[in-house]
This record gives C-alpha cells, structure tokens and sequence, in this order.
C-alpha cells in the first residue's frame, strides 16, 4: 500500500514582504495545504499597525496570490480576527499562531515554514521520497544556511555550530497530535509523546546529503531593522540588539560578532553554492524595481572584508576554537546522561 505524503505547509508571516509571493509560489507544487497566519502578538506591536497586521502589505498580497494563484484552493489565510481576538492582535508569543495552522491541518505531514525560509525543489522532492520510503520517521531536522547582507554571503559561528543551526521544521501529523510550542517547535502524539523522541531524521544527516535549509534572515536592512526591534524587547537576553544592528550589520566595526545572537563569535564567508530558484527570481524582481521600498544593503565592506588576510586568518582561528568548544560541549552532555544512567 504506497504511503501518501500530503503536506501542510504552516506559515506565521508580519511584515514578509518581499518574500511572500516567492515562498508561496516555491512551496505550491508541493502542496496539498498551506495555511498563512499573518498578524502581530503584543511584542510586535512596535512594527505592526495598530489593528495588529502587517504594515507592507503582506496581507494584502496574501489575499491577492489566494484570488490570483490559487488554481488548486490550497491556500488559507488565518488573522486573530478569524480567532475571535477582535483588536487584531494574536494572544500569547507566537505560540498560538502556530497552533491555528496545526488545527487546521489536513495533510499527514506539518511542515513549518518562517517566510524567509526557502528550499531546492529537488530537496524537498529528497525529503518526500525519504518520507515515503521510510513511513516510521516522525520528524525532521534541517542544517540552516543564514544569508546575511545579501544572497553571496553567509554567516556562521559558534553559537550556530553548537545546534544553532539545527531547525525542528517537518512533522508527521495525524488525529490526536497537537502543535505544543513555537519555541522549540514540538508537536506530540494523540499519547503526548515528543515526536522528537520516536523517530527524528536529523539535521546533519540530511546536510551530509546536500540537503539544506536557505535561511534569508538577515538579507534587507528592513527585515533586520525590525526582527532586532521585535527580539530586543521579547528576549531579555538580547535587549541590546537594536546597538548590534546599528555596529555590526549596518556598519562591519565588530567583524567578529555578525549574527544576531551576539553573545557569542561568529564571522561571515563567501556562499559559492546554488540558491534556490524562488530566492533568485525574488532578488531580480527587486533589482529591476518590481518591490518599491525594498532597499538592499550595499555590500562594498562586506567584500572588502572578506577579502583581508587579517579576517581570513581571524576566522580559521575562530573555526577552530569553535570546533574544540562544541567537542568539549558536547562532551560534558555526553558525560552527564553517563553519570545519569550510572548512578540514579
């Protein structure tokens, strides 16, 4: 009996133009749903309007690619309206934007997806076949490549080589699962168990296999401009990084401290590989001014950065130490769980 994949593809979106149309068009051929929750929780507010939505509009994009692109009646869009919050804004911390898409979920599989978040076509087709193939998998991870400044350069660090960059995006969905928590994503069975725990694929598995996620989070100086705004007032660990923003993406004066988890080193590379088609036709649009207001950030210090002896020897050392940090790391975890089994 062949084991059927049917996809629902899960999106919470504020602000995700320009990437809206794009994503949508990429995930579609794959689809057998998606549903868009566009709107703001309460930490947003300061980069929502003031019922709540999207103020570059995203929703009004959504609903134009619903009544326009929309062949097959895939596409839900889903606001705090629909949900019975009439100020327009979403309760709790994005846990609850989430779960509006997983209640809805028709498919057998719940794939979540940020809006910056894109993929190969012939990767999720690899992850299809694994899925059809292998019907015991629950979950799957996925290696995120984090796009900064533009689509040629990527950042990296420690904090992204101790699981960083390791997303919990793709899960076997079925009567009785429930969608748990944003943060980390985790979804349980009709029996309350972790999905996590029965069957996971993961991350580096896939990665070993040139499967991973393309992750345009730091790509337009908007797009940073308020996920540092939003995450400056929602993480207390992260409260200075509306300064991060202003020293280190829109000016390169600590070169070594790039991602927005700034707590910990990191560095930027030249990105060699292939992008996803969607990504590159959406960087076209953009430079032939199809997306009025989407500025790019110019990348002369980016270039002149990367091409220092002085960075490139900075950054082999930082591999290095980051190497030797996550073995010992992992080490210490590795130890506990023996000492745990040992003795208690």
């Amino acid at each position: 009996m062949e084991n059927k994949i049917r996809i629902t593809f899960g999106i919470i979106v504020l602000n995700g133009e320009p990437f809206t149309r794009y994503n949508l068009r990429a995930l579609y051929p794959f689809a057998h749903q998606i549903i868009v929750v566009e709107g703001a929780c309460r930490a947003a507010e300061q980069v929502s309007s003031p019922n709540g939505h999207s103020k570059d509009g995203t929703l009004e994009t959504l609903r134009r690619f619903k009544q326009e692109e929309d062949p097959d009646r895939k596409i839900t869009i889903v606001t705090a309206e629909e949900e019975g919050h009439p100020d327009g804004f979403w309760p709790g911390e994005k846990n609850e934007m989430s779960q509006a898409y997983a209640k809805r979920a028709t498919g057998n599989w719940l794939w979540q997806v940020d809006v910056d978040e894109f993929y190969q076509p012939e990767d999720i087709a690899v992850v299809v076949g694994m899925l059809k193939a292998n019907p015991c998998i629950r979950k799957v991870c996925f290696r995120v490549l984090t796009f900064w400044g533009g689509p040629d350069y990527v950042v990296d660090g420690v904090y992204l080589q101790r699981g960083g960059h390791n997303f919990h995006r793709l899960f076997a969905w079925d009567e009785g699962y429930r969608y748990t928590t944003h943060r980390p994503p985790t979804v349980v069975d009709k029996e309350g168990k972790d999905l996590c725990n029965i069957k996971a694929v993961s991350a580096s598995e896939l990665a070993g296999n040139g499967v991973f996620m393309y992750h345009y989070e730091l790509l337009f100086p908007k797009q940073v401009q308020e996920k540092c705004s939003y995450y400056a007032k929602q993480s207390p660990e992260l409260k200075q990084l509306n300064n991060w923003a202003k020293d280190c993406y829109f000016k390169l004066q600590h070169p070594y401290r790039v991602h927005m988890v700034y707590h910990y080193p990191s560095w930027l590379e030249r990105y060699r590989g292939a992008s996803p088609p969607a990504a590159l036709q959406m960087m076209e649009a953009i430079k032939l001014g199809k997306h009025p207001g989407v500025e790019l950030r110019q990348t002369e210090d980016v270039n002149k950065l990367l091409k220092s002896p002085l960075y490139i020897s900075g950054r082999s050392f930082l591999k290095i130490v980051s190497i030797l940090y996550s073995a010992y790391f992992h080490a210490r975890v590795s130890l506990g769980r023996w000492k745990r089994c040992c003795f208690d």
